[in-house]
């Protein structure tokens, strides 16, 4: 899990649905391809699920699926730009939490 990525969760979840429930080796492989920008903080918390996977659990990375990805909302950043006529225009400057669930192949 990965939190307080500085990218909306609507972008991130067109990433996140393109290696839902594929094999790890086709995840990473697909993730190194994507041209979003996105798809690069994805393959590093997927990186790194894997290595947990191998030295807490002793699963062999080949035999990893993964099983759920989802993207959450995290805090929402707001800013404020001047608008003409003395009024205000709001900024939404927002993040999500990156969640990746791993599982062994059956």
């Amino acid at each position: 899990m990965v939190k307080q990525v500085r990218v909306s969760p609507v972008k991130v979840r067109r990433v996140l649905a393109t290696i839902r429930g594929r094999r790890v080796e086709e995840a990473q492989a697909i993730l190194q391809f994507l041209p979003q920008p996105s798809a690069r903080t994805v393959a590093k918390l997927l990186k790194s699920a894997v290595a947990n996977a191998e030295n807490n659990y002793q699963l062999l990375p080949s035999e990893l699926r993964v099983a759920q990805v989802w993207a959450g909302d995290g805090p929402t950043v707001k800013r404020f730009r001047p608008r003409p006529r003395g009024r205000i225009g709001r900024i939404h400057k927002r993040t999500c939490h990156i969640t990746v669930v791993l599982s062994g192949e059956e």
